[in-house]
Formats: C-alpha cells, structure tokens, sequence
C-alpha cells in the first residue's frame, strides 16, 4: 500500500490531457479549409451505430491504463504520456495546415446507438480527423503494454482486444476514415523509438524526482 502512495503524486502528469483537450477543441472548428480525404473503400465501410460503445469507452480506456501504467510501471506511464504529448502536438499542427473532415451519415430514428452517436456528433465536429487523436492514444496504449512485466493474460488480451475494437470504430460510426488510422499508428510507430529508446529515465526510490537523460 505504501509504494502505491508514494507512485500516486505521478498521476497529477495526468493533467496535460485535459490541455492538449483544449488545444484540440479550438482547431475543432474550421470548416471553410477543411479537405475530404476518404475514398471508395471508406464509403464501402457500413456505418455501425454499435460500434458507437466501444467509441466511448476510449475515454475510459486511456486514464484506466494509464493509471494502471503509473502503478505497475511509473517509467512506462510517464513515457506514455510524452509519447501521447508528441503524437498530439505533431496532430495539431497537421490540423492546422491541413484540416480534413469526413462525411458522415444522416441520423435516422431515436434508438440508444443513434441517440449516443448524435451525442459524439453534437459536441464533436466532423474537422481534426488526420491523423485521428483517438486511434493515436490507443495504439499508444497498446504498443506500451508491450513494455508492462508480469501482466495477467486477460489483461494482456483486453488491452488489445478493446483497443482493437475502439480503432475500428472510428471508422464505423463514420469519425475517421482509412487514411485517418493508418496516419495515427505510422505517426505513433515513430514516435514510440523516441520516447521509449532514445529518452531513459530515473525514478528516485523516494517516488520524487524523475531524471531525464537523453541517449
């Protein structure tokens, strides 16, 4: 109990999601310069309201893995989030010079799915899609897994299987398109060598310095 108190003030890193939220809401919003780079195998892709529940899990998904990266493997968790920092810094400015948008479908009927991806819709703008933020943290997630020791085999199998299904769904309910993803997980193969081999860190036992050394 006494080494999860002492790993607990790390999660207040946690707080630069929420600024890298508010960077991404205001270049959320311009649709005069906005390109649509989907083609014939994404208008092949059927739009699957179900698929709306995974969407929404990513929310969960990200803290809950961080946290428990933080607890199991500070070292890996404070990598995590530099590489979800980089990986979004390098989305925003994409999003700046080359803003993207995707088409999506008219919403028909008032069942629960519709209702929930009229939610998404609503406080979501179709702009910001490549690389794609949701499919960027979690691969980020998935490929830092890799790095966890002694990890249950169930947990092993839900971090992948429910990471799977969250990126897939970006292009069922119509969020993202192909180039979308496939940008997302180059940009975060890239990255990953930066911050989990050129960048090593020293946690001090006491829980309260980090040291950063560049290779």
């Amino acid at each position: 109990m006494k080494k999860y108190i002492k790993k607990a003030p790390y999660l207040l890193f946690l707080l630069v999601i929420p600024l890298l939220a508010i960077i991404y809401t205001l270049l959320n919003n311009r649709a005069n310069n906005a390109v649509d780079i989907s083609t014939t195998f994404d208008q092949a892709i059927p739009f699957l309201p179900i698929f709306i529940i995974p969407y929404i899990i990513w929310y969960a998904y990200i803290f809950c893995y961080l946290i428990y990266f933080c607890f199991k493997d500070t070292t890996v968790f404070i990598k995590s989030l530099i590489l979800i920092t980089m990986g979004e810094l390098v989305c925003f400015v994409i999003y700046y010079f080359f803003q993207t948008t995707v088409p999506r479908p008219t919403l028909s009927g008032d069942g629960f799915l519709t209702m929930l991806v009229q939610w998404i819709y609503s406080n979501d703008q179709p702009y910001n899609c490549f690389p794609s933020i949701h499919v960027l943290t979690t691969f980020v997630i998935m490929l830092a897994s890799i790095n966890i020791k002694n990890k249950h085999i169930l947990n092993t199998i839900s971090i992948h299987v429910i990471g799977s299904l969250i990126i897939l769904s970006t292009l069922f309910v119509k969020q993202h398109v192909i180039f979308d993803m496939i940008g997302s997980m180059l940009l975060v193969t890239f990255l990953y060598g930066i911050a989990f081999e050129l960048i090593t860190f020293r946690v001090s036992r006491k829980m309260k310095t980090v040291y950063v050394e560049e290779k």
